[in-house]
């Protein structure tokens, strides 16, 4: 791949392991000199509905992500990179905004499980970031020792 793809990306983590996959796989592809990185979570708002979850306990869980991603990417010496919270009613669209706010080079994923029905009742993020966007996307093989 070229490295231009790589020069500026924009991760979006989901969970824990998610955060912990993603960084497995894509410190390989990173220039520790060159690249820089911006990961995000997206902090689903539920667009009139009262949530579920209460703002602190959700945003307790993406610093629990973000630490995940600070141990991995420093452990591999990768220090060029800054995390943010993002808030949104569409969670592809606020990445894929995120990413042109950001002037990424590509937004770069593992893809996560989870069965086609569950796909179809919830919306396909993954799906939607490769179709809806106005820039390249990476889709990281999550690698064998991946745990989901």
């Amino acid at each position: 791949m070229p490295e231009t793809l790589f020069r500026k990306v924009l991760i979006p983590v989901a969970s824990e392991s998610d955060a912990e996959t993603t960084c497995r796989a894509l410190l390989p592809y990173l220039d520790r000199d060159a690249s820089e990185a911006k990961i995000v979570h997206v902090i689903e708002k539920a667009d009139g509905a009262p949530d579920k979850t209460s703002p602190e306990q959700l945003q307790e869980e993406a610093e629990k992500m973000f630490d995940r991603v600070i141990e991995r990417f420093t452990n591999a010496d990768f220090t060029n990179f800054e995390t943010e919270v993002q808030y949104g009613t569409d969670v592809a669209d606020t990445i894929i905004e995120a990413g042109r706010q950001y002037g990424a080079s590509a937004i770069v994923f593992t893809p996560r499980g989870g069965s086609r029905w569950a796909r179809l009742l919830t919306g396909d993020v993954a799906y939607s970031l490769l179709t809806d966007t106005d820039r390249p996307v990476i889709t990281l093989p999550p690698g064998e020792d991946s745990h989901g």
